[in-house]
C-alpha cells in the first residue's frame, strides 16, 4: 500500500466513524469572502476539527437557464461530467471506470449537479497535503477537459427518457407537471425534460454549455473544513485551473420575472388512481425577499410543522380527511412556487379542498395567534443547532449566503431575528405573498 493509499484508508475510517461533530459554535466561526485574480468569489469557513474539507463550485447555470426546446440540459451536462476526461497534453484519457476508481482510491469524493438555479461541482477530501494536491488536480480536469463520449450520452439518454416515460404513469408525476405549468407559464422554472427535449441534445450541445457557463470568472467557491486562507486560495487556483478564464466575464441575460397570476384556474385530470391528489398554490417569493423568515415562521404554523399545523389538525384530526397535508414555499432566483399540498380518498377530494382552502384563506387574513406564533419559534430556534452541526450542513448554508447575496453574519443573527418575530409580523408578510382568491387548483382522480 503507497502512502496515498495509506491516507485514502485513514480518510474511509473518519468517513465510516464521524457521521456528525456537533459543534454549536460554528455559528459564530466568520465566513471570510473575496474576490480571486481569475474573477472567481470565494466563501470560507475554517472549521479545524476535522482534517477534512468540503468544497462547493458553482455557477449561474442552472436549469432556469435551459433553452425550451432543450429543457435537461444543464441536468445533462451534470451527468455527463462525470462519465470521462480527454486527453491534454502529456495527460491521458480517463474513462468512466477508470475515474471512478481513481477517486475511490483517493478515499475521496466528487460530483456534478444542477438545479433550477446552479450548476455545480462538490469535492470532499482529507486536507492531507498530498491528497488534497491530487484530487483537486482531478477535480480540475474533470470540470475543464471532460470527454462528452457520444456513446455513453446516447446510454444516459435513452435510460433517463425512459424513466421519464415510466414516471409519466403515475398520478403524482402527471399532478406535479400540470401545477408547475399551471404556476409558471413560459418560466423556465415550470420547464420539464422530456424524451423530446433531450433528443434535441447532443455532445456538441453539452461541450457549448460548459464552454459559455462554466467559466472560472462566474464561479461561487464555498468552501469549510480545515484549511487557512492561504490554503484555500491555493486549493482554488488548482481547481480552476483548467476551467476557460476570461475576467471579468460578460454578464449573462437576466432571467426573466416569473409573472404574477391574473386571475384563480382550476385543473381537473381524470385519472384512474386509488388517492385523488390535490395541489393549490401560486408564485412565491425569491430567496432574498426580506420576508423570509416571517415567511418561514408562518409556513411552518399554517403547515410545514408537521402534526402541530394547522392543515393537520383541521384536515387530518379533526376530519379524518387526508393522512397527509403539508404547504410549502420553494423560493431561488425567482418566485418559487407556494403549494398546498394532499392526497385523499377520491371520493373526499371536494371536502379536503374545501376545508384546506378555508384555512388557507384564515390564515393568511388573521395570521396566527400568540401561542401558535411562540410554539414555532420554540421549535425553530430549537432545531437550529441541526442545521449546521456537520461540514457539509455548514457548506449548505455558506452555499445559500453566497447564491442569494445574504450578509456574511446572516447565521449569526438568525435565532435572534426569528425570536424577534410578531404575530404582525408574520400576518402581513402571507398577506403579501398569498393571494388565496387567485391561486392554481390542480386536482387529479377526484370522483365527478
Amino acid at each position: 500500500m503507497n502512502a496515498i493509499q495509506k491516507i485514502a484508508a485513514r480518510a474511509c475510517a473518519i468517513s465510516a466513524g464521524v457521521v456528525f461533530f456537533s459543534q454549536s459554535a460554528w455559528a459564530l466561526l466568520p465566513i471570510e469572502h473575496w474576490q480571486e485574480p481569475s474573477g472567481a468569489q470565494v466563501w470560507l469557513v475554517q472549521s479545524p476539527a476535522l482534517p477534512m474539507v468540503d468544497v462547493q463550485i458553482d455557477f449561474d447555470a442552472g436549469s432556469r437557464r435551459d433553452p425550451a426546446a432543450q429543457a435537461g440540459l444543464a441536468a445533462a451536462v451534470a451527468t455527463m461530467a462525470t462519465k470521462g476526461v480527454r486527453a491534454v497534453g502529456s495527460a491521458p484519457a480517463i474513462d468512466e471506470n477508470a475515474l471512478g476508481e481513481a477517486w475511490a482510491d483517493l478515499g475521496a469524493g466528487f460530483s456534478a449537479s444542477a438545479d433550477r438555479d446552479s450548476f455545480s461541482f462538490s469535492l470532499r477530501s482529507l486536507t492531507d497535503p498530498p491528497l488534497l494536491a491530487r484530487a483537486a488536480d482531478l477535480a480540475a480536469r474533470q470540470m475543464g477537459h471532460s470527454a462528452w463520449p457520444e456513446d455513453i450520452w446516447q446510454r444516459e439518454r435513452a435510460r433517463w427518457s425512459a424513466a421519464i416515460r415510466e414516471a409519466d404513469t403515475r398520478p403524482g408525476t402527471v399532478a406535479s407537471k400540470a401545477f408547475a405549468k399551471a404556476v409558471y407559464g413560459a418560466h423556465p422554472y415550470g420547464q420539464r425534460a422530456t424524451p423530446e427535449t433531450l433528443a434535441h441534445i447532443a455532445p456538441a450541445d453539452l461541450r457549448a454549455y460548459a464552454e459559455r457557463y462554466l467559466q472560472a470568472c462566474r464561479a461561487r467557491v464555498a468552501i469549510v473544513g480545515a484549511v487557512s486562507r492561504p490554503e484555500a486560495q491555493a486549493l482554488v487556483g488548482r481547481l480552476l485551473a483548467h476551467l476557460p478564464s476570461g475576467a471579468p466575464c460578460s454578464a449573462l441575460a437576466p432571467v426573466a420575472e416569473v409573472p404574477a397570476l391574473a386571475r384563480a384556474e382550476d385543473v381537473r385530470i381524470p385519472f384512474a388512481s386509488a388517492q385523488a391528489y390535490v395541489l393549490v398554490g401560486q408564485p412565491g417569493f425569491r430567496r432574498s425577499d426580506p420576508d423570509f423568515l416571517a415567511l418561514l415562521v408562518g409556513n411552518h404554523i399554517l403547515g410545514g410543522g408537521g402534526f402541530t399545523s394547522r392543515l393537520t389538525e383541521e384536515v387530518r384530526e379533526k376530519r379524518g380527511l387526508s393522512y397527509s397535508v403539508y404547504s410549502q414555499f420553494a423560493p431561488g432566483l425567482n418566485a418559487g412556487a407556494f403549494s398546498l399540498s394532499l392526497q385523499t380518498r377520491p371520493d373526499q377530494a371536494a371536502e379536503a379542498l374545501k376545508v384546506s382552502r378555508a384555512v388557507l384563506e384564515r390564515f393568511v387574513a388573521e395570521g396566527p395567534t400568540e401561542d401558535e406564533l411562540r410554539a414555532a419559534k420554540d421549535n425553530l430556534i430549537g432545531g437550529f443547532a441541526l442545521r449546521i452541526d456537520s461540514n457539509r450542513k455548514l457548506l449548505g448554508n455558506v452555499v445559500n449566503i453566497a447564491t442569494n447575496g445574504l450578509p456574511l453574519d446572516y447565521l449569526e443573527g438568525w435565532t435572534q431575528r426569528v425570536a424577534a418575530l410578531t404575530v404582525a409580523d408574520v400576518r402581513a408578510a402571507m398577506a403579501r405573498k398569498l393571494q388565496p382568491e387567485r391561486m392554481v387548483t390542480v386536482v387529479l382522480g377526484a370522483q365527478p
